[in-house]
């Protein structure tokens, strides 16, 4: 443990900001698994809700931060992908 204040300060600081990272990467991670759990049941209409919805999580996450913004990109593109096989 720091003994300086300031360190001990940033220890705080990279605590809460950890836990507000995992928060936000364990929402858009369950959003995916929905819609791609919608995709293996064969349910077309709620698997393109769930896409909007995965989208907007991973572009949340890509705005904090949390994610790369070609890292978003791809696991968007994937989501697509998936989704364009099933209508298909």
């Amino acid at each position: 443990m720091p003994n300086i204040k300031s360190a001990i300060k940033r220890v705080n600081v990279i605590e809460k900001k950890t836990l507000r990272n995992n928060m936000i990467k364990s929402s858009y991670k369950t959003s995916v698994k929905k819609f791609e759990q919608a995709i293996e049941a064969g349910n077309v209409e709620d698997a393109k809700k769930l896409f909007v919805e995965a989208t907007k999580k991973i572009d949340q996450a890509c705005t904090k931060g949390v994610i790369v913004k070609n890292t978003a990109a791809r696991k968007k593109s994937n989501l697509a992908k998936k989704l364009n096989a099933v209508n298909a």
